[in-house]
């Protein structure tokens, strides 16, 4: 399998989101004689805040740089952006949040569903086209999925005293069916799952399709919902949030949640990681000869809200605002599915973060940006 060894030019798409502003930051640390890196942003503002934050890292122009494609959907979309690279690291996707509710809620029009999904689709399979006609110095490309993808039926409907595993063999086909015999009448979040779903299967798909005519492998991170400190640009309010931090605040701020919500799981799943984890994992599968062709799920594995609570009062001097819930009380939780989490592990030799490195360092991130703005 080809892996991308020093020097190396590594396409980062979405560069300016929570996750891929850490992964370009470790891409650069990674291969510390390299020409520039270069990310792709859907702005110049947004590419002009990272050269910024990495020149503040000891990154300056010579070692990073960003072009801009407005919309990753658009056919021959990266054309340009892949040529004279080496890799790609595709984290770029459609996510959408309501804005209403502390805890974010997501929320896909009904109106827009079959759009949205399409829009997920294509713009993994436009990368992989690109970088088939124009990137022929890649080697390998990396595309961030999601957890939602192993998901079985049995989550959705479970079985008094089953608990089903779940590892990188599995695939949530429920959700997909779910939308193609409700429409626009899904539940939105199997509209969510199901685009992430069919993006990854389009792109496996489109590597067997290709398989005679590429000289590029494909890895697929599988990341279960993303926490942790914050690097990426970010208006400093709550309302400016999004996606999994925006969720993590509502669910560990005040007022108070009651004794189901802190001595149950973390989220619906109770399945987490650090975003410095799954940053890591991209990173580090650009040189792993046995990368190419696997999935690889991240995940440092359940909790309980209350033991996230204690975490943050334990490693925060000043934890104002934050809910305490029981103390000392959540050790005693379940989780609907048993999600395994050591393939990656063994591969990259890494070892995922606790909850007490996560917890605090997200609250912290979301002081210091002004996205906390703690009720009293």
């Amino acid at each position: 399998m080809p892996i991308v060894s020093a020097p190396a030019k590594v396409l980062v798409t979405g560069a300016s989101g929570f996750i891929a502003v850490w992964l370009s930051r470790f891409i650069v640390s990674q291969y510390p004689d390299n020409p520039p890196r270069f990310t792709q942003v859907r702005s110049t503002a947004k590419g002009e805040y990272l050269a910024r934050l990495y020149e503040q890292y000891g990154f300056g122009k010579d070692r990073f740089n960003f072009v801009i494609v407005e919309d990753m959907a658009k056919e021959g979309a990266f054309d340009e952006a892949v040529i004279g690279v080496d890799a790609v690291e595709h984290t770029a996707s459609p996510m959408a949040m309501a804005t209403g509710g502390p805890q974010g809620t997501f929320n896909v029009s009904t109106t827009i569903h079959k759009k949205f999904i399409a829009s997920a689709v294509q713009g993994t399979t436009e990368i992989l086209k690109s970088v088939k006609e124009h990137g022929k110095s890649v080697k390998r490309v990396i595309v961030t999925s999601s957890v939602t993808t192993i998901l079985s039926e049995q989550i959705f409907k479970p079985v008094p005293g089953q608990n089903v595993a779940l590892d990188e063999s599995n695939w949530n086909t429920f959700s997909v069916k779910e939308v193609e015999e409700k429409g626009k009448d899904a539940d939105p979040m199997h509209i969510y799952r199901a685009s992430k779903v069919l993006a990854e299967r389009a792109a496996w798909s489109f590597m067997a399709d290709n398989k005679n005519s590429i000289a590029f492998d494909l890895v697929t991170a599988v990341p279960t919902i993303v926490y942790g400190p914050m690097i990426h640009d970010v208006a400093p309010s709550p309302d400016a949030l999004s996606g999994s931090m925006k969720i993590f605040r509502g669910y560990t701020s005040l007022p108070e949640k009651s004794e189901k919500e802190v001595l149950g799981p973390i989220n619906s799943s109770g399945y987490w990681a650090d975003v410095r984890d799954v940053a890591a994992i991209h990173a580090l599968a650009l040189a792993n000869p046995n990368a190419g062709g696997e999935r690889f799920i991240t995940c440092s594995g359940p909790n309980s809200l209350q033991n996230v609570l204690d975490a943050i009062h334990t490693g925060l001097s000043d934890s104002t605002g934050v809910a305490k819930g029981l103390p000392g009380q959540g050790n005693d939780f379940t989780v609907n599915g048993k999600i395994i989490t050591t393939k990656a592990q063994k591969a990259f030799n890494y070892r995922f973060r606790s909850v007490e490195d996560t917890a605090p360092e997200a609250i912290k991130s979301l002081k210091e940006k002004g996205c906390w703005e703690a009720e009293a």
